[in-house]
């Protein structure tokens, strides 16, 4: 009898361990069918058609599908083959496999195995004399020098960018919080463009945070007490459909994470006027509104804390 309580209470406790961890650490990105074709099929996106083929930005690169940083621009080189290139990985963040075709080496995401290009020895590009050639689709970017780990991300849509980054950015296990748009039809859009309110794009960040540190969860709710997720359209003095209220979600747990805590206000009596809506490309905005009330010494104008859970 003592045996049977026993392992009752180990199997128990797994369970409740496993169910803390899935909120923690969801699955994986919700994959494009271009995505998933370089990422789970291994096949090849074509030569000069990445967003980081030529990019430049200080920061750190990550696992698209997993969140894993792989990368630090400062091992990137050009090495004008029409894909990123990079001369050493974070330490086993990558593992190498023979490729299918009996030559090339591959190289996948250690944690999670997504397929990301092959690896390049002997060519003399630099003294290390060795090119990881990797897909840009297999890639996401942080302007930050992230350590060895798996990170998350959140996209949050609810009015000026300025003042939901000036928050988010204050929360611990946050390390990045970059402004830009989402959720329109034009590729690339300037602040100008949002600025019509044609481009349907809304105003919003990309949340780059250490979920051993805090949780999507966590961050969810700040995101709904730090803006009046009754407005339509607006946020305070700013009108426009890109001032809007949305939840950009990436995998099915942070839909159900979100959906939970708006119906939760629901229930509270709140005409919640947010969105939840699965994340498309994200674009990130001009230079100067990353960090600008931080750089300017000026605060939120139209936003602040209001405590609804």
């Amino acid at each position: 009898m003592k045996t049977l309580i026993l392992t009752i209470i180990i199997i128990t406790s797994a369970v409740m361990k496993s169910g803390s961890s899935d909120q923690q650490r969801p699955t994986f990105r919700q994959l494009t069918p271009d995505e998933a074709f370089v990422i789970l099929q291994k096949g090849t996106e074509r030569p000069w058609t990445g967003r980081y083929t030529n990019h430049k930005e200080a920061g750190t690169y990550l696992c698209k599908h997993c969140g894993s940083a792989l990368y630090k621009s400062a091992d990137k080189f050009d090495s004008n083959c029409g894909w990123p290139s990079f001369d050493d990985e974070i330490e086993n963040a990558v593992i190498r496999y023979p490729d299918a075709d009996g030559v090339r080496t591959e190289i996948v995401c250690a944690n999670c195995k997504g397929h990301l290009g092959h690896v390049f020895q002997g060519e003399g590009f630099t003294s290390k004399n060795i090119r990881h050639c990797v897909n840009s689709i297999s890639l996401d970017f942080v302007p930050a020098e992230l350590e060895k780990g798996v990170y998350h991300t959140a996209i949050f849509a609810g009015g000026c960018f300025w003042g939901v980054e000036y928050y988010l950015q204050q929360e611990p296990g946050v390390y990045a919080v970059i402004s830009g748009y989402i959720g329109g039809h034009v590729k690339n859009p300037s602040y100008k463009e949002v600025c019509t309110g044609t481009t349907g794009h809304a105003e919003a960040v990309r949340v780059i945070y250490d979920p051993e540190k805090t949780s999507y969860e966590k961050l969810v709710k700040m995101f709904l007490e730090i803006h009046d997720p009754t407005q339509v359209d607006r946020q305070g003095p700013d009108i426009g459909n890109q001032y809007r209220s949305e939840i950009f979600y990436l995998n099915q747990e942070q839909k159900v994470i979100a959906a939970k805590y708006l119906d939760i206000l629901r229930d509270k009596g709140y005409k919640v006027a947010t969105r939840l809506t699965q994340a498309s490309e994200f674009y990130d905005a001009e230079d100067y509104h990353q960090d600008y009330y931080f750089n300017t010494g000026k605060e939120p104008y139209c936003h602040g804390y209001t405590k609804r859970f």
